[in-house]
């Protein structure tokens, strides 16, 4: 082992928690050290944790590209565009996507080295008196200590014990993301996020998508009106989502020289098998905190395995931090951001803080899905006085324009002080219209606000003022 290196900051994890507290502490001017042990589809090091290579990034190329394809055979007929044997080359696709993921890699890679962090590429491990060992690649061990060490170890997929991933047949996000032809039959286990734009991917490029949700409730995390939207929407794509049904066993079968796999699975109706040409399993992740801490670090994991930390993401161990998808929250990328930005400043002794009540959650389908706050049903359970409105895209002169007249704002506002209690959103473009929602809450806005800011016309951005307006039942363009 090399002679001991010091520095004042240590990250563990270069994914989106892990590289923006990186960066934002050398900003601050601390001597910073960044562990990652990625390595990208080449064999080489590749910052940016499940977000950039297997996650956020490519799914979306994906998403787009099949968006593309699936509009050229069905909306542009709407325009006066017609084409003839339309055709999708899935290497060409996949190709794209690996060179955007390269691309953003090979940025915080460069962001590294103009912010002068140290990268490590190999296993961190957390020793007591805040040293950090690191299993390199090539076999070989360094030795590092620091004033504050952040873990930021990401998360892994939850693999079922009756259903474990192959790499070919049974396949988690990292697996989907990669076919090299589209699957005539799709399986998929969970009708989350990963599950429902994976699922909405491949079936946009020709597959016959069968999704398998043990919940008896579609999208039971959103508001259940947005949800039951989105669900008529899905099923007129031809997604077939099959609710309350557990899978109990998996086998992979021989079908000539290829291979089939025999899912089954227990709805209201009794025992089914379901045969499919690939399988997606996507039923969450876990923190990926096995093997992170040493004997004697005096930093706790909770029952399933997550960095228990306190509201400053403290781990209660002097000068050890945790962020992102290990710890309490929400495992999402931009909540990561901010928990590693607000770390860094803490540590250079700057406010630091972030409202987990504001974070946005988005399912980029098409019609894409989004909220911010409470939904109606939690209002509901805590008893919180309430008021609603909600505003349709059909009667949003752009969305109609765009041949996209599907889904609804909505927003809902506290009873009595107005105050907004929640945005949620199914329809074109709400991934960005989020953020009104976000943004009002931030700054303590009440629905009365939102309805009174001059929205340019025609936008999509229309429909959250009408249905600003509608919580005081004074919508211009629908019946109140």
């Amino acid at each position: 082992m090399s002679e001991q290196q010091n520095f004042d900051v240590i990250v563990i994890g270069a994914g989106p928690a892990g590289y923006h507290a990186a960066i934002r502490a050398a900003q601050l001017g601390l001597k910073t050290a960044c562990i990652d042990a990625a390595l990208g589809k080449d064999g080489k090091p590749a910052l940016g944790g499940t977000c950039l290579r297997v996650g956020c990034v490519p799914s979306k190329a994906l998403l787009d590209s099949s968006r593309q394809y699936y509009n050229l055979q069905h909306l542009f007929g709407e325009h006066g565009i017609t084409t003839k044997d339309a055709k999708i080359d899935v290497g060409t696709m996949i190709g794209r996507k690996d060179k955007i993921v390269k691309q953003f890699t090979g940025g915080i890679a460069m962001l590294f080295k103009a912010n002068k962090i140290t990268p490590f590429y190999g296993f961190g491990q957390l020793q007591p008196g805040n040293v950090v060992t690191v299993k390199q690649h090539d076999g070989s061990t360094v030795e590092l200590k620091a004033t504050n060490v952040i873990l930021a170890a990401g998360s892994d997929s939850i693999e079922l014990p009756f259903a474990k991933f192959d790499g070919e047949n049974i396949v988690d996000n990292v697996g989907a993301l990669d076919f090299t032809e589209t699957p005539k039959r799709l399986g998929v286990i969970g009708a989350g996020v990963i599950g429902l734009e994976l699922g909405s991917v491949w079936k946009r490029l020709g597959a016959e998508v069968t999704v398998l949700e043990a919940l008896p409730d579609f999208l039971a995390a959103a508001d259940s009106e947005i949800a039951k939207v989105a669900a008529k929407e899905f099923k007129k794509q031809g997604l077939d989502i099959k609710l309350g049904a557990k899978v109990s066993n998996t086998e992979i079968k021989s079908k000539g020289k290829a291979k089939e796999v025999v899912v089954t699975y227990t709805d209201a109706e009794g025992e089914k098998t379901l045969t499919v040409d690939k399988l997606l399993v996507s039923v969450g992740r876990r923190a990926a905190t096995k093997g992170l801490l040493a004997d004697g670090t005096g930093v706790k994991l909770d029952a399933r395995g997550m960095i228990e930390v306190d509201a400053h993401c403290h781990t209660g161990v002097n000068g050890v931090w945790a962020v992102g998808d290990c710890v309490r929250g929400p495992m999402l990328a931009h909540k990561g951001f901010e928990e590693g930005i607000a770390v860094a400043e803490l540590i250079a002794g700057l406010p630091g803080h972030v409202n987990l009540d504001t974070i946005p959650w988005v399912i980029y389908t098409e019609p894409e899905i989004a909220w911010v706050g409470k939904t109606e049903q939690q209002l509901k359970a805590e008893g919180t006085p309430y008021k609603v409105g909600t505003f349709p895209f059909a009667a949003i002169a752009r969305a109609v324009a765009m041949g996209e007249p599907a889904g609804l704002v909505k927003v809902i506002a506290h009873e009595e002080t107005d105050l907004i209690l929640g945005m949620h959103l199914v329809g074109v473009g709400v991934s960005e219209l989020v953020h009104e929602g976000v943004l009002a809450m931030e700054f303590k806005g009440s629905a009365d606000d939102l309805a009174r800011i001059c929205h340019a016309h025609p936008t999509l951005s229309e429909a959250i003022h009408d249905a600003a307006m509608a919580v005081s039942k004074r919508a211009i363009h629908k019946a109140n």
